[in-house]
């Protein structure tokens, strides 16, 4: 089920709910610090990069497109950290995956087009921004911090995305700016 906005179309699933992808953007295989971008409309607020599946697209395509786009980056795709749903007013079903920054743009899409912002938080801080600005984003680090817990501590370090049948979008090559952390 498709339904057509102005320059995108969203995509549905057969109970309802839009089809959406993201990943959690971290700086190193560390896994210590994580890259959140401003929402569009409300630059004082931050949100986890990601959006809508278009038609045909896999969920690893759409999120490796939608970080590039939305953050200007571009790297390694690791796990699929799972599948979140929302279903309170607009319903959403979203593919979050893991992703270790290799490259990133000084000028990006969004930053371009809506002036779009991205900074680096750990993840304790990014959690806390999150719960204020966009809780349900929050559940996606909360999930990866209990990954990691129910790995006796130990950061399970960037594997394959889960389906190598279809191939995955990736971004131009750039020069490498990883830009200024809050740490």
């Amino acid at each position: 089920m498709m339904k057509f906005k102005p320059n995108q179309t969203r995509t549905y699933d057969g109970e309802g709910f839009m089809k959406r992808a993201a990943c959690l953007c971290f700086k190193n295989e560390l896994e210590k610090e994580v890259l959140l971008v401003s929402r569009s409309g409300h630059p004082d607020q931050w949100i986890v990069p990601g959006g809508g599946m278009e038609p045909e697209e896999e969920p690893c395509g759409a999120a490796v497109r939608e970080v590039f786009e939305e953050a200007g980056v571009k790297g390694k795709l690791g796990r699929l950290l799972g599948v979140f749903e929302q279903d309170q007013g607009r319903k959403h079903r979203t593919y979050v995956y893991v992703l270790t920054v290799t490259e990133a743009l000084e000028a990006w899409e969004d930053s371009v087009n809506i002036g779009r912002k991205r900074e680096w938080f750990t993840v304790e801080e990014a959690i806390k921004v999150l719960q204020r600005d966009k809780p349900v984003h929050a559940e996606y680090l909360q999930r990866y911090q209990l990954s990691c817990l129910s790995n006796n501590g130990n950061v399970l370090l960037p594997s394959q995305p889960p389906n190598n049948n279809f191939p995955c979008y990736t971004a131009p090559s750039t020069n490498n700016v990883l830009g200024p952390s809050r740490s």
